[in-house]
């Protein structure tokens, strides 16, 4: 795309309207930067079996096996939405309810795995199960994992971290809620608190954990992130063949993925499109506030850009994607292979999770029902989409409080009078 093509998105968004960006079909592109791998999706998969045992004893009164894994929906039928849409359960993951479950857990293991083979915990091919017992405790209670958020990576790293007595510092942008904070404290883990946004908060957490000496798993540029989360596409492939559900070009999964800072989208992008190439679109979704993807990909695909200088402020109350500047390492990995994006007005996500509660008891934050509010948006640019298979993949909202989840719908009820 054009810096022409910039200015036209730019000047949508900055007009508040539901947008739509999609490749130019002759836009091919290529990736940068060092090259994530279906090899490096194996031996995480290896590694989150060797966990799963620990995972499953230091979770006991949960009854979790230590899998992540989350449940395949369909939605109901809808005259206004396509004949198949199915739901990604991922609002639903075990113990922490939201997509970073999945590259936050897989983080956090990779790197007590590294302290554990270093310190002579385990050696290879030991059973995990030794990392465990109180020697094994006392060992990872030297140690401090760092990490900036919104709260649903935060909580996923902590929870773990903490699990493994590691101890967890969680450095919160001014768009992180009181209650994911709140939540955090009671695992004990350290709240430190910036007035900032998301892309500043990072900054200042990698910058005192260096000066500390903690581990920093950093959301901008973490491949461990990125990788845990390409794990999901295997899964979804399986359910999908499970539903006698076969991808092609001519009839393709179109896959609606809520983007922050990238890394989730980034990672499924990735483990999609390696599995099923051009038979899969992936469409990334933001608020238009902080549309910074959309940004980035109208711009060439090649850089960041902050959506502050793109004339939009951040402001959005779906705080798990306030993020005002995509990932460079996301851009690299993916950004050519990223087929759309759809950025939507708070009011639609709002409208989104009062309907999905009606229709499917399905409880999402904002940030989650992203994903289905785009599908009408997209569907209206690409009409011809309308016979492919439509996956909203729902990326939190299970543990929200009743308090806020009520608040949510009675907003929702407003904007119906």
């Amino acid at each position: 795309m054009t810096a022409g093509s910039l200015d036209r998105i730019g000047a949508s968004l900055r007009a508040g309207r539901a947008t739509v960006w999609t490749r130019e079909p002759t836009d091919a592109g290529r990736g940068s930067g060092v090259p994530v791998t279906l090899a490096d999706v194996a031996d995480a998969s290896a590694r989150m079996e060797r966990f799963r045992p620990a995972l499953a004893k230091l979770f006991p009164a949960s009854g979790w096996d230590g899998r992540v894994r989350s449940a395949l929906l369909d939605y109901p039928v809808s005259p206004d939405l396509p004949a198949r849409l199915l739901i990604k359960a991922d609002h639903a993951l075990p113990m922490t309810g939201s997509v970073k479950a999945r590259g936050g857990v897989y983080a956090l293991l990779r790197h007590v795995e590294q302290v554990a083979l270093d310190e002579g915990v385990v050696r290879p091919g030991d059973d995990y199960l030794m990392l465990t017992s109180p020697a094994a405790a006392r060992v990872f209670a030297r140690h401090v994992v760092a990490v900036s958020s919104t709260g649903n990576l935060g909580f996923s790293i902590g929870l773990a971290a903490r699990a493994f007595r590691m101890r967890a510092q969680v450095h919160m942008s001014r768009d992180a809620k009181a209650w994911k904070k709140e939540r955090l404290v009671r695992l004990g883990a350290q709240v430190v608190e910036h007035d900032c946004d998301f892309t500043e908060t990072v900054a200042r957490g990698r910058e005192a954990a260096a000066r500390s000496g903690a581990a920093f798993i950093d959301d901008e540029t973490s491949r461990e992130l990125f990788i845990g989360y390409a794990l999901a596409a295997d899964e979804v492939i399986a359910q999908l063949a499970g539903r006698s559900i076969t991808p092609t070009v001519a009839r393709p999964l179109v896959a609606y993925l809520p983007c922050g800072v990238g890394g989730a989208p980034g990672g499924v992008t990735f483990g999609l499109k390696a599995r099923l190439g051009k038979a899969v679109v992936c469409v990334f979704v933001e608020p238009i506030a902080s549309a910074g993807m959309m940004a980035a990909l109208a711009a060439g695909g090649r850089r960041a850009v902050s959506v502050y200088d793109v004339g939009l402020d951040n402001d959005t109350l779906a705080d798990g994607l306030a993020v005002p500047t995509a990932s460079q390492l996301v851009l690299d990995q993916v950004g050519h292979l990223i087929d759309g994006a759809v950025a939507l007005p708070d009011a639609m996500m709002v409208e989104w999770v009062g309907r999905a509660w009606r229709a499917a008891e399905l409880r999402l934050e904002p940030s989650a029902a992203a994903s289905l509010a785009a599908v009408i948006p997209y569907l209206n640019d690409r009409p011809e989409m309308a016979n492919a298979t439509h996956l909203a993949w729902t990326t939190g909202g299970s543990l929200l409080p009743d308090p806020e989840f009520e608040a949510i719908l009675q907003q929702d009820c407003r904007q119906r009078e």
